[in-house]
């Protein structure tokens, strides 16, 4: 365990089976369907990059970068820093996130993508914080729901580290600034 944190609260194992459970509920949704996975950049990437490889359907994949972060902090206001490459009209588009907290983040998405007129727009999002949410979001596939900790590891960060680590730990408080 890394030196920064005071407990693991999902270990490696089990997180790779919470992806394959996962993959094979989405594959069996979209069946004989394309889809276009949309990672929320960057914490989505080890996750993504795990539930493509066991996807059983064809797939295409495009990433966005939102920020409402500083440090520890949602600022509450959401910046689009990069937006898709594709075009998602008509498509089944799959929207891939590390955390849902707030919320805030993923509802400015749900309503930028959905003017774009995709033929279904859905959530998976590998861990699901729901005691800070500030505004409801519709969430199809949930990894884990999580206790109100602040969690870094498997692409989640804290001032862009940690996101190395191959589970989900909670960092001392002596590790953040601000908590």
């Amino acid at each position: 365990m890394h030196e920064d944190l005071q407990e693991i609260l999902i270990t490696e194992e089990v997180l790779q089976e919470r992806v394959q459970k996962l993959a094979a509920q989405i594959s069996r949704d979209y069946k004989g369907r394309c889809i276009t996975l949309v990672g929320v950049l960057k914490g989505c990437v080890p996750f993504l990059s795990d539930l493509l490889k066991r996807l059983e359907v064809d797939t295409n994949v495009d990433f966005m970068m939102l920020s409402s972060y500083s440090g520890s902090q949602s600022t509450g206001v959401v910046r689009t820093i990069l937006d898709l490459k594709q075009n998602i009209e008509k498509k089944d588009v799959l929207i891939v996130e590390d955390i849902v907290d707030s919320g805030l983040t993923m509802g400015y998405m749900l309503k930028n993508l959905s003017t774009r007129q995709p033929r279904s727009l859905e959530i998976c999002t590998l861990l699901d914080k729901p005691s800070c949410r500030k505004t409801k979001v519709p969430i199809k596939y949930k990894g884990f729901v999580i206790p109100e900790k602040f969690v870094v590891g498997y692409g989640l960060d804290y001032n862009e580290l940690y996101r190395n680590l191959p589970y989900i730990g909670v960092l001392k408080k002596s590790a953040v600034k601000g908590l």
